[in-house]
């Protein structure tokens, strides 16, 4: 699975949680989960067992605290689906 089909793949996931629509629409590698999407933070752990269901792997809690942007979330799954 390549990088474009994750993040595809990613914003699928996150669309339902997104509170900001303008910025989601324009979302890029340093879009930032919480202050540019306005996804509420206690939804993150729905969002991550999401991930883990969709891409077959399992999101540590170290991972899960580094997952901030976009991109940061790409790269950790990338690792991840190529392992």
């Amino acid at each position: 699975m390549t990088e474009p089909d994750i993040q595809q793949k990613v914003l699928e996931i996150l669309k339902p949680f997104v509170k900001n629509e303008e910025m989601f629409a324009n979302a890029g590698p340093q879009t930032k989960l919480l202050e540019d999407l306005a996804i509420n933070s206690a939804r993150l752990v729905d969002i991550l067992l999401e991930f883990e269901d969709a891409f077959d792997v399992e999101i540590g809690d170290d991972d899960a605290d580094r997952a901030r942007t976009l991109g940061d979330v790409v790269s950790m799954l990338s690792g991840k689906v190529a392992a």
